[in-house]
């Protein structure tokens, strides 16, 4: 199950030895910058590197002192579950000033320290590389004024700067998402929850303020997250005359039984004429205009607070691996960078390059060139911005296409949370398209019994927030019912499929492409979108609802570590589910700072458990107080979630004691997260555009109907590296093993011994598919959309 060797780099050839690697973090805080600081931290200390931490950012290195302290492996200790940051951020004038940065200069020269992580903003990473560029200058007038030695000069002639971008506004270009942006949206997306809640209990509608000052990031995707009735962001301002077009469209939703009204608008919002659009001046709107009782809530610094996602610890953790390695390969003449995210794979991207477009964007919107400054935010934020518009805004019958075409929507295999977001994009977009949508209950138990009815736009409504699965979804594959469910497909002219579901979906629609040699009505465009929380379905690196598995299983893990604290040193053996894929174990391992993982992927024996006990045991020595180990249900028949617990109890004792605890279906449960609600948004509404385009092509006008039978008519649609990809669903047979109903290869394998490194095991760490040195420009692939992960 590993993936192959193919170009392998060790760390045995990157060496940080002698070298000296500073962390910093600087202006706001965002949640997910521990977790980057940790990163940082423990692998410069495992590459041989002298690490330190800079206290209170810039401020810090210009007053030196305490304020520059080395890092030690403990040093970084409990700290991935803490928001904010706790090495301290701080605003400074002083560097602003060539003699703050002289001052500066000397206090990094002082300890040796040439190679500097930065995690901030646009402002605190253009500061880093003026810092960088007037290095040597500096360096000069401290010799001139006999505070170095001459030859420092020589020694520490260049100083070299990896950027990471803390900011919860994602309003850094270069990269599909920053640092603590996840959170943002979860602390969003809570309020927005609870206030649905009391604003439908009264009929009321609230207009919520949230952050975003030049970007309207959080307020477009929670927006999408929530299913808000209308968004207002600084990017794209409303048309001239906006203020009727949204009454009028609060007042159509009321009239359609729907009992509450959101407004989201992100700070920075303006008009055409760039005048501030306020929270009190919508309401005082809404009031005047509709009589509707309307309340204002101003989120503010909440959005900042609380403890990072999942996604956030995992990105932080990978993007604070990717700077010491890029540090560690950076030569006098290599720019600083800063490292970003594009779909699901690390790129770096010259710093300054990031720093001007973001600036573009801003000139921009003072230009009223919106449109442009929409494009320059990048894929993500267009994306997102259009699959709003597709689905906030309904079309009066009167304008939609009449095609003719009727398309069913269905749920297969175990529920997943973003699995209603996902068919409630479809339907809508289904109905913008002109098509008639039909939803089955129950799976394919349902289709072959006829429970399939019409649906329309108003059904769907308030389904983004909803977990589980409305439609209802059995495990039921088609195989044995085909000649039923060919019957159904005749009886409502059934002509194209949208299946949403994990590795049953799969197989049912490997089983429906079969079926075409026998029964024309399967002759029709099909698609599959992957939904499970095991992420075990093939030709896809994410599905809908894993990213709420992980939170869930980060979230316990939090609560179970915390349980311990001021108790004895404590280890616990946490079981997670997945089958036998390795996914959930293993990046939950990575978010909760998991001392092992064991998976069915990675094969183990007692040698290894007795190797991982005795390294627990080594670390409790010191000043460790807890340990923390995830087990796959289905990684080992023998060495059974009870098995590892007494082995552990056994050998650790007089050192640790040790509890255990099963996950269970705890795991699928609860409100979707922000990132599942959007991806599953955005990939149904991508996929119904791909049906739409399908059915186009294959009707045949002379017989009146659609057919379809080509491979690229039955199709899976998943998250490739940068890239969303329709895949016939035949062509990945060959990369599936149906025994263990996992994919031969997973990249998230990779990320294992990242997660070893961070535990302090010694490991051998592919670095071939580290990333490389991109254009900010030119770093996303021509058609991809990739994006639509973020």
């Amino acid at each position: 199950m590993a993936q192959p060797d193919s170009k392998k780099i060790f760390f045995e050839n990157l060496s940080g030895a002698g070298k000296a690697i500073a962390v910093l973090t600087s202006g706001g805080d965002a949640q997910g910058m521990n977790g980057a600081v940790r990163a940082v931290v423990r692998m410069g200390l495992y590459v041989g590197a002298k690490v330190y931490f800079i206290h209170e950012g810039y401020q810090g290195m210009v007053d030196g002192g305490d304020n520059i302290k080395e890092a030690t492996w403990e040093s970084v200790s409990s700290m991935l579950q803490l928001g904010g940051t706790v090495i301290g951020s701080a605003r400074c004038k002083e560097f602003r000033t060539h003699e703050g940065r002289l001052k500066a200069a000397h206090n990094l020269v002082q300890r040796g320290i040439t190679n500097l992580c930065v995690i901030g903003g646009d402002g605190s990473l253009t500061g880093a590389n003026l810092f960088k560029e007037e290095w040597s200058g500096l360096l000069n007038e401290l010799v001139e004024q006999g505070l170095i030695e001459a030859d420092a000069v020589q020694k520490y002639s260049a100083l070299h700067i990896v950027g990471m971008v803390g900011s919860i506004d994602n309003d850094f270009c270069g990269t599909d998402m920053t640092i603590g942006t996840d959170s943002a949206l979860h602390r969003i997306i809570e309020v927005v929850d609870a206030i649905m809640t009391t604003a439908q209990s009264h009929q009321r509608t609230f207009v919520l303020e949230v952050m975003g000052r030049h970007c309207g990031y959080l307020a477009l995707v929670s927006g999408l997250a929530c299913g808000a009735d209308w968004v207002l962001i600084p990017e794209m301002p409303p048309e001239d005359g906006w203020e009727e077009k949204m009454c009028q469209k609060l007042s159509a939703n009321r009239a359609g039984m729907k009992r509450l009204n959101i407004i989201i608008v992100a700070e920075g919002a303006i008009d055409r004429n760039n005048k501030p659009i306020t929270t009190e001046y919508v309401k005082n709107l809404v009031v005047k205009c509709l009589g509707f009782d309307t309340r204002v809530t101003i989120l503010g610094h909440v959005q900042r607070g609380g403890t990072p996602s999942a996604f956030d610890r995992i990105l932080a953790s990978r993007m604070g691996v990717e700077a010491v390695l890029a540090l560690l390969e950076t030569t006098a003449n290599t720019p600083a960078c800063v490292v970003s995210l594009c779909g699901n794979q690390s790129v770096r991207v010259p710093l300054m390059e990031c720093v001007q477009m973001t600036q573009e964007v801003q000139k921009a919107m003072d230009q009223k060139r919106f449109e442009e400054a929409v494009k320059l935010r990048g894929r993500s934020f267009e994306n997102n911005l259009k699959t709003y518009k597709l689905l906030a805004h309904r079309k009066p019958e009167s304008e939609l296409p009449t095609s003719n075409f009727n398309v069913a929507v269905l749920n297969v295999g175990a529920p997943a949370a973003g699995m209603n977001a996902a068919v409630r994009s479809a339907v809508r977009v289904g109905i913008s398209e002109g098509h008639k949508m039909f939803a089955v209950s129950d799976g394919f138990e349902g289709f072959y019994k006829g429970q399939i009815k019409e649906v329309k736009w108003g059904d769907v409504g308030g389904w983004t927030g909803q977990g589980g699965s409305l439609l209802g979804t059995k495990r039921t594959l088609p195989a044995k019912h085909v000649e039923k469910i060919a019957e159904q497909m005749r009886k409502h002219n059934i002509n194209a499929l949208l299946i949403i579901g994990g590795f049953e979906a799969f197989e049912s629609l490997l089983q429906l492409y079969e079926a075409r040699a026998n029964y024309e009505e399967f002759c029709i465009p099909m698609c599959m979108l992957p939904a499970t929380i095991s992420n075990n379905v093939p030709g896809t690196d994410l599905s809908i609802g894993a990213d709420t598995a992980l939170n869930a299983i980060v979230e316990t893990c939090d609560r179970i570590k915390q349980s311990a604290s001021g108790t004895k040193r404590r280890v616990f053996i946490i079981e997670t589910m997945g089958g036998y894929c390795g996914y959930l174990a293993t990046v939950g391992g990575l978010a909760s700072g998991a001392d092992a993982a064991y998976i069915y992927e990675e094969p183990f024996d007692i040698k290894e458990l007795q190797a991982n006990v005795e390294h627990l045991t080594e670390k409790m020595k010191t000043s460790i107080q807890r340990g923390l180990v995830l087990r796959n249900e289905n990684c080992n028949e023998n060495y059974t979630t009870d098995f590892i617990y007494q082995l552990y109890s056994e050998e650790g004792r007089g050192v640790f004691d040790c509890r255990k605890n099963v996950l269970g279906h705890m795991q699928q449960g609860g409100a979707p997260s922000p990132f599942d609600r959007n991806f599953g948004t955005k990939i149904s509404a991508k996929a119904m555009q791909w049906v739409s385009k399908k059915l186009v092509e294959t009707f045949r006008q002379d017989e009146g109907r659609v057919f379809a039978n080509t491979e690229d008519s039955c199709c899976l649609l998943g998250m490739r590296r940068r890239t969303l990809v329709f895949q016939p669903v035949v062509q990945l047979k060959d990369e599936t093993d149906f025994v263990h109903r996992i994919p031969k290869e997973q990249w998230w394998l990779k990320l294992r011994p990242l997660m070893k490194i961070l535990a302090k095991y010694k490991t051998s760490y592919d670095v071939s598919d580290s990333g490389q040195l991109e254009h900010v420009v030119h770093n996303r692939p021509k058609d991809s959309d990739a994006s639509v992960a973020m």
